[in-house]
């Protein structure tokens, strides 16, 4: 028999350390010269984004340890579903923290800037760790002046910076799992084949509504042809495995071929109950890319309004840099793009009565 639980009282003073936490807010201001009062803020304002780093990456950590194992427990998706919930729901907290920190005037902020040098919010070794734990990779990193962005961190810190890029993102694990889904090929559908037909049906419907069209000139009916494409446009990457292998080799695309045809089925048959929860995470992981991207361009709209055109304290450019890097920094755009991959509910291909009864709660009565 194991032993029972043994409870003891603890305080909520100690239980939450909070002679530890309130006293590590030290103005630099007031240790070399007079207070500047707003440093409090600036200081407590960071160390709570820290906090709510700290947390993002305990999420983050469990749900690629949930998607790291060789058979992924069904069970454990609706675990994962919330935890990313959770992200984003930070995230959409950090970014409203914004307001806060921008009741600090550029004037105030001047009273202990200087005190600042060199420290920057791009040393923050957890937001890095968020970053490539989702699936960052170096190579599609800005630069930080020329150099790595593990530059600025120890020996100790890139190392560990290096093993989590090297241990399975969650990029990389969120792929293998697609990959693995079992509907593509089922008995005698195949998913690619119909897709086909059915994009062909409906780009030849909207080709004639556009010809027939009484409202239109020539130069609009044209124009609108134009960009309706066809399926050697932008669906030829899904529907050629070479023109999407290729798409891959010059960095216009990431996701394997296989993953995105995955992602591009739970998408159009999403209201299937088996299908449900895995969209569901698609679209969590695609708010969480959205809402990163969010945080850095309103963070670099705050730099803008703080500094202007200065140089940031860690020696960035700045404002420019941290624009870029909403720009560039976005790790799930493939899961985005699946959305000029769609077509029309009423165009989607028929499914077998066994798959369609394999997607959904089937009962049959004994």
């Amino acid at each position: 028999m194991s032993a029972s639980k043994k409870y003891t009282t603890i305080h909520y003073h100690n239980y939450l350390e909070l002679d530890k936490l309130l006293s590590a807010q030290n103005p630099r201001s007031k240790a070399i010269a007079e207070e500047a009062h707003d440093e409090t803020l600036f200081i407590i304002m960071h160390q709570v984004y820290e906090l709510w780093f700290k947390q993002i990456i305990h999420e983050l950590d469990s749900v690629c340890d949930m998607f790291s194992a060789d058979k992924i427990n069904e069970e454990n998706m609706n675990m994962v579903l919330l935890r990313l919930k959770r992200v984003s729901e930070i995230l959409e907290l950090v970014i409203k923290q914004i307001y806060v920190m921008e009741t600090l005037t550029p004037l105030d902020f001047l009273d202990f800037r200087d005190y600042l040098f060199p420290a920057s919010g791009f040393q923050s070794m957890q937001f890095r760790m968020i970053e490539s734990t989702l699936g960052l990779r170096e190579e599609d990193r800005l630069t930080y002046n020329g150099h790595s962005y593990k530059i600025v961190f120890t020996e100790e810190q890139q190392e560990r910076l290096t093993k989590i890029e090297n241990s399975g993102s969650l990029f990389t694990l969120i792929e293998s799992w697609l990959e693995r889904t079992p509907f593509l090929q089922f008995n005698d559908f195949n998913f690619l084949s119909d897709y086909k037909d059915a994009v062909d049906r409906m780009l030849e419907k909207e080709m004639a509504n556009i010809n027939q069209s009484p409202y239109l000139s020539d130069k609009m009916k044209g124009m609108r042809l134009k960009m309706l494409g066809d399926s050697n446009t932008y669906f030829k990457h899904v529907l050629s495995e070479e023109e999407h292998e290729k798409m891959m080799a010059n960095g216009e695309c990431r996701l394997s071929y296989k993953a995105t045809l995955a992602a591009l089925l739970i998408n159009l048959y999403r209201e299937k109950p088996i299908l449900n929860i895995p969209y569901n995470i698609l679209m969590e992981l695609m708010n969480i890319d959205e809402l990163l991207t969010t945080w850095r361009y309103r963070h670099a709209q705050m730099v803008l309004r703080m500094i202007g055109n200065k140089i940031g304290t860690g020696g960035s450019s700045g404002y420019d840099y941290l624009a870029k890097t909403a720009e560039k920094h976005k790790i799930f755009k493939d899961l985005h793009n699946i959305s000029s991959l769609l077509i029309p509910r009423s165009e989607l291909p028929d499914l077998p009565d066994n798959l369609r009864s394999g997607l959904g709660f089937a009962y049959t009565k004994s």
